[in-house]
């Protein structure tokens, strides 16, 4: 405190003079000079009245200039306030009460009197002031009033004494109609490309006369002219069973909101043998040119096709929307020559790899580990090394693989995720079995760093998939992975070929997804379950694979219990403990067993803090549309998610919604 006090009486400045003045005064008193130390007095007294003479005078000048600026700026700002160009009003946003607001605020409302003492929600309706209170200086949407459109700027000042809460509102409005309108006009009028697949034209016209089929043509030309008519559009087609469809995008939402129903309309168009023929739409908006479009389109109708068909995905620059596909069953091809083509290319990927991984989805199945063990079989034909990914944690296939892994053939094929990804090289090959969704992988940091991927599955594809496989065998309508996989190695491979726990471990896999070929089953099923029984696959092994203890079947009936109706034929059983997965999904596929239950859903939360859900169908109803909701995927039969964060009644109730809502729409 002294070294600041001392700093402060050093400082230049009149005290400082002053103070030595009289000093030099008294010291001049002291050496006898008295006359002059008081002439000296005479003339510090003076200089120091004059000083606060002109001090005060500046201190008054400098007081009367600052009152001048500051009643100037007052009278400016309520001149401004008053005169704005831009309509304003003052009001407390707790209570919406108006406190003021200029003449052009009054004249965009039609009101004539003031607006004190009422709601700035009454003169304005539908205007929400929630947003100044959560911190923002702009309302995040536009606001209607009487034919125009405004976007309202405004800020909270702090008013009323000390431990009051009270803020005021001031908010400016800026006319925008002209902007919207042709914003709205620019996107309401950008390009949309529209690619229409009739899905089954094959089946439907196979065997059908000229006359009938040109019949049929042309009655579903004409559904799509009338469905097309109010577009102003062109529709043309340019081969036997696809259509290309351009216009504008404001006639979307019309075909959105009515969930195109064109299809619903084709599929009223029926053979002589009451085969109805369906129908695809993949359309493409919001893109920078033609060609983008175009290409948006055929990924729209491709994702379309690889989910059953009969149903339209709209793609835009970010994600898919779907529409319409909700019925559970597909039609199954009976053509092979896909199949043959697919074995063909996948023995010439392993042949040029220099090792080959295979991986299922996390906590896999025995429809993983049987498309798995069947690559083995193929790269051990083909003479290149095959590694199998094995999930460390429990999981129902564990059994089984272990089974394998003890075979002498299978030394040193079972790796862990780690292992695996230390071995990669530039020129591996990895194989997905049983999913098509990189989050699903055993282990997305091996799908990462492995450059060429080849998939097999049968699941109906979501929005995430994996994409730029070199090689991609995505049939939704097979019961199961494993009936793809025997479906190529019957094209490869003799059936001595194949060990015979290697074609148990197929067998138990279709078996698993078919549950018991009862469930999308088709020709093609039964023919792949000869070829692995000519290889030697014990249908009494098989059965060993799905046994369980009495523990597990107490906990299964257990939660059979549990389950309630919430929709005719759909049934949901909500547990709040955990419990084995296994046993949830052998649970759901119980409960179709029971008289009355079409859909079946399971769900339960696991140790790590996940909702886990198991659904199944076995009629009409589509549990991958209703899991999709929910995050989930699988097929129309089979499905599952997997909600992080979540508890199981908040599930519960999302689950309840997208099930009232997929019950609604049909």
């Amino acid at each position: 405190m002294r070294k600041k006090g001392l700093a402060h009486l050093l400082e230049p400045s009149f005290r400082l003079y002053f103070l030595f003045l009289t000093v030099f005064a008294l010291a001049t008193a002291l050496a006898g000079q008295y006359v002059l130390a008081c002439v000296e007095a005479v003339i510090v007294l003076a200089l120091f009245a004059y000083f606060r003479h002109g001090n005060e005078a500046r201190k008054k000048e400098l007081l009367s200039y600052i009152d001048n600026i500051s009643s100037n700026m007052d009278v400016a700002a309520k001149d401004t306030m008053v005169n704005a160009p831009l309509p304003m009003v003052i009001f407390q946003p707790e209570t919406e009460e108006v406190i003021w607001s200029n003449d052009r605020f009054l004249q965009i409302t039609g009101e004539r009197d003031h607006l004190f003492d009422r709601k700035v929600t009454d003169a304005v309706p539908g205007f929400d002031p929630r947003w100044l209170m959560e911190g923002k200086t702009q309302c995040p949407t536009e606001v209607h009033l009487a034919q125009r459109r405004f976007l309202v700027f405004g800020h909270l000042v702090r008013t009323g004494d000390k431990g009051e809460r009270s803020f005021l509102a001031t908010t400016y409005w800026v006319d925008v109609t002209d902007f919207s309108l042709l914003r709205d006009q620019f996107y309401s009028s950008r390009p949309v490309v529209a690619l229409l697949n009739l899905d089954n034209y094959d089946e439907v016209f196979r065997g059908v006369s000229d006359n009938v089929k040109s019949a049929m043509l042309s009655d579903v030309d004409r559904i799509l002219d009338e469905w097309a008519s109010p577009t102003h559009g062109l529709l043309c087609r340019y081969d036997r069973d696809r259509y290309l469809f351009l216009f504008e995008e404001e006639y979307l939402s019309s075909f959105l909101e009515q969930k195109f129903d064109v299809l619903d309309q084709v599929r009223g168009v029926v053979n002589p043998n009451g085969l109805p023929v369906t129908l695809s739409v993949g359309a493409g908006r919001d893109a920078d040119s033609y060609g983008d479009l175009f290409q948006y389109a055929s990924l729209a109708l491709e994702m379309a096709l690889s989910r059953g068909g009969d149903q339209a995905v709209v793609k835009n620059r970010f994600n898919f929307e779907f529409y319409g596909g909700r019925r559970a069953s597909e039609t199954e091809k009976h053509t092979k020559v896909k199949s043959r083509v697919m074995a063909s290319a996948l023995y010439e990927l392993i042949g040029d790899a220099s090792q080959v991984f295979i991986m299922g989805h996390a906590f896999p199945d025995m429809d993983c580990v049987g498309p798995a063990a069947g690559i083995v079989a193929m790269a051990r034909k083909r003479g290149i090394p095959a590694y199998i990914l094995r999930d460390p944690s429990p999981n129902p296939a564990e059994p089984l693989i272990s089974e394998l892994a003890a075979l002498p053939e299978y030394e040193g094929v079972c790796l862990s995720p780690t292992d695996a990804l230390v071995k990669a090289n530039v020129n591996s090959l990895l194989i997905v079995v049983d999913t098509n969704r990189p989050e699903q992988v055993l282990s997305p940091d091996l799908l990462e760093a492995v450059n060429k991927v080849a998939v097999i599955d049968h699941h109906r594809r979501a929005a995430s998939y994996i994409e730029g496989a070199a090689l991609n065998f995505h049939e939704p309508y097979a019961s199961s992975a494993s009936e793809l996989t025997t479906e190529l190695l019957q094209y490869v491979l003799d059936p001595k070929d194949l060990l015979r726990r290697e074609a148990e471990a197929l067998m138990a896999g279709i078996v698993l997804d078919s549950k018991n070929f009862t469930v999308r089953t088709g020709s093609r099923t039964f023919d792949a379950a000869a070829f692995l029984r000519r290889a030697g696959a014990d249908t009494t092994e098989v059965r060993r694979f799905f046994k369980t203890d009495l523990k597990h079947a107490v906990s299964r009936y257990e939660i059979i219990k549990e389950a309630q109706m919430i929709r005719e034929g759909v049934a949901v059983s909500a547990l709040f403990h955990p419990v084995d997965r296994v046993t949830a999904a052998q649970a759901a596929d119980e409960l179709l067993t029971i008289s009355g239950f079409n859909a079946s859903f399971v769900l339960f939360p696991d140790e790590s803090g996940r909702v886990i859900l198991s659904a199944r169908s076995s009629g009409d109803v589509n549990v991958q549309v209703i899991t999709e909701a929910l995050g989930g995927g699988g097929n129309a039969a089979v499905a599952g998610a997997q909600i992080p964060e979540k508890t199981v009644g908040e599930v519960l109730e999302a689950l309840q919604a997208a099930i009232d809502r997929y019950c609604d729409n049909r």
